[in-house]
C-alpha cells in the first residue's frame, strides 16, 4: 500500500469546506462506545451506584482490571499500601476516576479512526489525561469533589479525536491526507460543536457536558452544574499546557489568567500546582496504552 500523500494548500482548503459544513450539519458518524465503559460511565449519574456494582462491571473486562489496578497501585497515586483486590482499587481510585479510565481505555484502543494521525493524537490524549489529573489536584486544594474534576479534564476536549476520525471517515476513499496543521484549523472551528453532541450521544455526566461547553476563558464564569467544575477544568487545561508546550503557555502566562483569580487560590495553593508536574507525569504515563 502507497504511502497517503498530502494534499496541497487548495485541495486541502477544499476538503475544510467540505468536513465544516459536514460538522455543521450534525451529519456525524458517531462511533459506539464499548459496552463496559459505557455502562460504567452511566454509573457516574447514578446516585445509588456503589463500589460493589462497578467491581462487578469492571471484570468483565480484564485489560480494564488490569489498567485499574496498575493506576491504584501507581506511587505518583499516593497510595500508602499496595491495592490487593478489585474492589480495594475501586475504592481508593473513586467511582468517576475508574470510569475515566475505563472511557481512557476504550478510545484510545480504536473507538476512534485516527489511522495517519496515531503521533498527533496520542499528544491529545497525554493533554486530556494531564488535564484530568490536574483537575483533581485543584479540587483537593478548594475542597471539590476531585473524581468530578478528573472527568471534566479528561473530556473537556473530547471533540478533537472526533474530529479527526469525521475527517478520515470523509477521506476514507482517498490517497491523500490534509496535514495536521489543517486539523488544528478544524479544531478551532468545529471541535467544541462536535464534542457537545458526542457528550449528548454517549451520556456524559452533566457536569462533563458543561465543562465541554464552557471551558474557555471567556465563558467558564457562566457554568452552573457545578460552577467550580468548569472553573477547575479551564485552570486545568491550561497547566497541562504548560505541562506538555511550556513553549506555548509559560508559567508566568498561567499564574496571570483570569481563572486563578476566580478560584482564589492561595499562593501557596497555585504555585504548588507547578511543582507536582513530575507526579502528573508519572499518573498519565499509567493511562497511556
Amino acid at each position: 500500500m502507497s504511502t497517503p500523500t498530502v494534499q496541497t494548500d487548495e485541495s486541502v482548503e477544499e476538503l475544510l469546506v467540505a468536513i465544516i459544513a459536514k460538522l455543521e450539519k450534525k451529519e456525524f458518524d458517531l462511533p459506539p462506545l464499548p459496552q463496559v465503559a459505557s455502562r460504567v460511565l452511566a454509573l457516574t449519574t447514578d446516585p445509588d451506584a456503589d463500589a460493589p456494582q462497578l467491581t462487578s462491571l469492571i471484570q468483565q473486562d480484564p485489560v480494564l482490571t488490569a489498567k485499574i489496578f496498575q493506576t491504584s497501585n501507581s506511587v505518583a497515586c499516593g497510595a500508602s499500601r499496595k491495592i490487593e483486590s478489585l474492589s480495594q482499587a475501586v475504592s481508593w481510585l473513586g467511582l468517576n476516576t475508574v470510569a475515566g479510565t475505563a472511557y481512557a481505555l476504550s478510545v484510545q484502543s480504536g473507538v476512534f479512526d485516527v489511522r495517519g494521525y496515531e503521533h498527533e493524537v496520542k499528544g491529545l490524549w497525554l493533554h486530556a489525561l494531564a488535564s484530568g489529573f490536574y483537575g483533581k489536584a485543584i479540587a483537593s486544594q478548594i475542597g471539590e469533589n476531585q473524581d468530578t474534576a478528573f472527568l471534566c479534564g479528561l473530556l473537556h476536549d473530547i471533540g478533537k479525536p472526533f474530529v479527526v476520525h469525521t475527517v478520515n471517515q470523509h477521506q476514507s476513499n482517498s490517497s491523500t491526507r490534509i496535514p495536521w496543521s489543517a486539523m488544528l484549523t478544524l479544531f478551532k472551528d468545529s471541535s467544541k460543536e462536535v464534542g457537545r453532541q458526542l457528550a449528548l450521544e454517549w451520556e456524559f455526566p452533566d457536569p462533563v457536558k458543561e465543562a465541554i461547553h464552557l471551558y474557555p476563558d471567556h465563558a467558564f464564569h457562566r457554568a452552573s452544574s457545578p460552577k467550580n467544575s468548569t472553573v477547575i477544568t479551564n485552570l486545568a487545561h491550561h497547566l497541562a499546557t504548560h505541562l506538555v508546550a511550556p513553549e506555548a503557555q509559560s508559567a508566568d502566562a498561567v499564574r496571570a489568567l483570569s481563572v486563578v483569580r476566580a478560584l482564589n487560590l492561595k499562593e501557596n495553593v497555585r504555585e504548588g500546582l507547578f511543582t507536582i508536574q513530575d507526579d502528573i507525569r508519572a499518573q498519565v504515563n499509567t493511562m497511556l496504552t
